[in-house]
Formats: C-alpha cells, sequence, structure tokens
C-alpha cells in the first residue's frame, strides 16, 4: 500500500488508536464523573482538530486507497470544526451527563468518539461503499447513545423510534447507491460523474437511483418529508445526546451531499436540483409553522432544525442552471457558511439549556425559562442571542448565512429560484415568532423559582466565547465565507 493512502488516513488512524486507549483505559477506573476519560477524550478531539487544520492549510488535494478516500480543504475544515464541535458538546453536557448517571461506565465518550469516525469516514469518502460504511457507523453510536438512559422511558422510545426510521432511510440510500451502479458501473464518484456525462447510461434506472439518493440525503439532514424522527429524538433522548446528533452529525450529512449530488451527480443535476427545490420549500413550511404550536423547547428546536435545513437545502439548489455551473461556487460555499454558522449557534442554544438542567428537572420546556434575566443576566443573555442568530436578526451570523444564501438564488438567474427566494423570507418572517416569544418569557415573564444559577466557571466562558463568535461572524464574514469559497473551489474544480 503506497504512503499516500496512509497520509490520507493519517487523522482517522489517531482517532480510532486513541479512541481504542480511552476505552481501554476507562475499565480500570473507578470514578462515575471519569475525569481522565474526559480529559484524554478532549485531548483527542484537540489533536484531531489540530491535524485537520495543518492538512487543510497545505490546500493539497489527496487521493489514497485506489481513489476511495480523498483529502481536500473542504473536507478536512469540516472534519475541524466537527471535532470541535463534539469537544464542545462534551464540555456542555459533562456536568448533566454526571448528574444522570450517564458517565458510569463510559460509554458516552467512546460512542461519542466512534460517531465522530463515522463523521470522518463520510466527510473523506469518494466511493459508495464508504460513504456508506461511515454512515452507518454514524447511525449505529447515535442509536446507542439515545438510548443510553437505560432506565428512561422516553430515551428508550425515542431509540427504537430513531433506529427503525434510520434503518428504512438507509435502505433508501443503499438502494439508490445500487442503482447509480447499475446504470454506471462503478462505485467511484469520479468515475461515475464521468460516465453520467455520457448518452448510453440507462436513464430509467439513474433516475430510480437518483430518488432513493435524495430521499436517504433528506431523512439524514432531516428535511420534510423526511423528518418524522427529528422531533421525537430531540425530545426523548438526553439533552446531552440531543445536542450530539443535533451538531457535529450537520456537517457530515453537508459534505455526503455534496459528494454523492456534487462530485458524483453533477451531470444530473437538473433532475435531483428539482427534488431539492421541493424539498426545501416543504422544510421551511412544515418547520416554521410547526415550531409556532410547541410548547417544548427541544421540539420547538427540531422544528427549526427542519426550516434551517430547508436553507441548506436552497443554497444546494442553486448551484447549477442547466449546463452553466458558473454559479456553483457561489450557491455551495454558501450553504458551507450556513451550516458551519447553524452548528455553531446549536451548540450555544443546548449549552444553555444543559446549564440549566439540573437533577430531576429537565430544562426543555419553554416556560423553564421563564425569567431567565432575574436568574442568570449571562444565560439570558447568550440565550437570546442564539434566538436572534436563528430568526436571521442582525448583527448576529444568522442573518448573514441566510442573506448569502439567498443572493446565491438570486444570482443563479432563475425567475423560478427568484418566487422561492420571496418565499423562504416570508417563511423566515412568520418563523422568527418562536424565537421572540422565547425571548419574551425570558426577559417580560415572571421566574417560577428567584434561586439565581450557578453554572461552572470554565462552562461560562466557553458559552461566552461561542456566542462572541457568533457576532463576530455576524460582523465580519468574509474570512469564514472566503475559507468556504476557496475549499468548494477545489471540489468542483
Amino acid at each position: 500500500m503506497d504512503q499516500i493512502s496512509w497520509v490520507v488516513a493519517y487523522p482517522e488512524i489517531f482517532l480510532l488508536v486513541m479512541t481504542c486507549v480511552i476505552a481501554l483505559a476507562d475499565v480500570s477506573l473507578k470514578a462515575t464523573s471519569r475525569p481522565l476519560t474526559f480529559v484524554l477524550t478532549l485531548l483527542t478531539l484537540a489533536g484531531v482538530a489540530a491535524i485537520q487544520a495543518l492538512y487543510a492549510t497545505q490546500g493539497e488535494v489527496i487521493y489514497g486507497f485506489g481513489t476511495m478516500v480523498v483529502s481536500d480543504p473542504m473536507g478536512n475544515w469540516l472534519k475541524c470544526f466537527a471535532a470541535l464541535a463534539v469537544m464542545l458538546t462534551l464540555i456542555y453536557g459533562r456536568q448533566y451527563s454526571q448528574s444522570r448517571d450517564m458517565l458510569r461506565g463510559g460509554e458516552m465518550y467512546t460512542l461519542a468518539l466512534f460517531a465522530l469516525l463515522g463523521m470522518f469516514v463520510m466527510i473523506g469518502g469518494h466511493n459508495f461503499l464508504v460513504l456508506y460504511l461511515g454512515l452507518e457507523l454514524l447511525t449505529l453510536s447515535s442509536y446507542a447513545m439515545v438510548a443510553l438512559r437505560r432506565d428512561h422511558t422516553r430515551a428508550t422510545e425515542a431509540a427504537m423510534k430513531y433506529f427503525v426510521l434510520g434503518a428504512m432511510a438507509s435502505g433508501f440510500m443503499l438502494y439508490g447507491m445500487s442503482m447509480l451502479y447499475g446504470a454506471t458501473g462503478s462505485l467511484d464518484l469520479a468515475e461515475v460523474a464521468a460516465r453520467l456525462g455520457r448518452t448510453e447510461v440507462d436513464h430509467r434506472v439513474l433516475a430510480l437511483g437518483v430518488v432513493f439518493i435524495v430521499a436517504g440525503l433528506a431523512f439524514k439532514l432531516g428535511a420534510a418529508p423526511f423528518h418524522s424522527w427529528v422531533p421525537d429524538v430531540y425530545d426523548g433522548a438526553p439533552t446531552s445526546v440531543t445536542l450530539l446528533i443535533a451538531g457535529a452529525p450537520k456537517l457530515a450529512a453537508f459534505a455526503i451531499v455534496m459528494r454523492l449530488l456534487v462530485e458524483g451527480m453533477l451531470p444530473v443535476s437538473t433532475d435531483w436540483q428539482q427534488m431539492v427545490t421541493v424539498l426545501a420549500v416543504a422544510s421551511l413550511i412544515v418547520g416554521n409553522l410547526a415550531a409556532i404550536m410547541q410548547t417544548s423547547f427541544k421540539r420547538m428546536l427540531a422544528f427549526s432544525t427542519i426550516s434551517q435545513m430547508g436553507f441548506v437545502l436552497l443554497g444546494l439548489a442553486g448551484g447549477v442552471l442547466g449546463q452553466d455551473i458558473s454559479n456553483a461556487e457561489n450557491a455551495y460555499s454558501a450553504t458551507m457558511f450556513y451550516v458551519v454558522t447553524y452548528v455553531l449557534t446549536t451548540l450555544a442554544t443546548f449549552g444553555v439549556m444543559l446549564v440549566m438542567s439540573r437533577q430531576g428537572f429537565e430544562a426543555d420546556q419553554i416556560q423553564d425559562l421563564s425569567g431567565l434575566n432575574h436568574r442568570s443576566p449571562l444565560l439570558a443573555g447568550i440565550m437570546a442571542a442564539c434566538m436572534f442568530s436563528l430568526a436571521g436578526v442582525p448583527p448576529l451570523v444568522g442573518f448573514y448565512a441566510k442573506l448569502a444564501v439567498l443572493q446565491s438564488l438570486l444570482a443563479s438567474g432563475s425567475e423560478l429560484l427568484l418566487w422561492v427566494a420571496v418565499v423562504a423570507v416570508l417563511l423566515s418572517l412568520i418563523g422568527a415568532f418562536p424565537y421572540l416569544r422565547l425571548i419574551k418569557v425570558m426577559y417580560f415573564d415572571a421566574a417560577a423559582t428567584p434561586d439565581p444559577i450557578n453554572a461552572p466557571a470554565g462552562v461560562q466562558r466557553v458559552l461566552s466565547l461561542n456566542v462572541l463568535l457568533m457576532l463576530a461572524l455576524g460582523l465580519l464574514p468574509g474570512g469564514l465565507m472566503a475559507l468556504c469559497a476557496q475549499a468548494i473551489a477545489r471540489v468542483i474544480a
């Protein structure tokens, strides 16, 4: 096996080895808080993030293992951000997990690392089978984490629903991949794209494969009408696990969409863009309207996720017009920017919820945040900034992310996408209501208890840095947007 193959896989090998070391070291520990496991996990995540950032700054595109795996700037940056997102998730959720006896065996940390390894394989896959293996490693780890509280009925129910629906979606995607293999005779993404550009492929088989792949991807993103698992899993899973599902995996989902639809099926973009546009509008309608009716904070955020994924799909819909790909870099870089900043905002949102939750009390209802400003002005300010960002209010980063996606739709020159952009703006205005309602509850409603919220100083500092980064990227988005544009340019070159 050549040296290049090993270079491509160094970060994954390091992550796998450290995960096994941590699992073995954890066996001999007796402390229920697992401090050594926690520190080793954070060091591993910091190390793998640094390696990926180093790879990304070099700007090289390297193929390994017979072109089945690729290391490129887009993948490297997404892996780096995913590792950092998992790190913040574990920091925010440690006290919550410990108070619910979820750290008793240390599985939380090893499963999180295996899930991250699955994300890495998904992001770096350049072959149908590699992409599917990464997807299954991530989803199987996620199923186990949702059911980690074995004595908790809601968590067990959520895990069962997630498993059944996730297996069905995986079957959809695998069947779609088999159809594409039948139409093109190859599992390699570059070879599939080359053969799709020719006329001898069986277009009936091809169309069937595209439909099933898009359906499977829509499930992984949580887009309507494949969204039914999202509110149930978000609501039933322990909040620390909900954040693990809601955060970093969105980066991997974006990557597999780019690998399959853009790198593998760009010659048939007219077909899948039509489906993506319908999914985007449906997600915006379902997510924004259903969020208004929720009293559960976690379910409201679940429907918010569905509407946010609608914007992600909108960015993918405007990349190619006919055979013209001149707008592709603009559209896909705006989409990548949107996903990264959405994950950043989600981390802070759930971070506040995790800090507020205590033994025997889940801060998962909207009324649980009543009078939060009187109990902790810092946490109320952080949550308000997150809600304004999700609603798209300037100067926070959510506003620029939505603006960038809408600009990419207008730049496509399509009259249909112009009207889709108008619909998206109107639905976003409607969808701002639940976010503004939550701010009203925090600042104007009476608190159920006057007791102040005592959060660990380290977590408060990390939350503060998180929200300051959201503000900084909203005021100065050029650096991250340029990074995304450079990364996407290497993908579509």
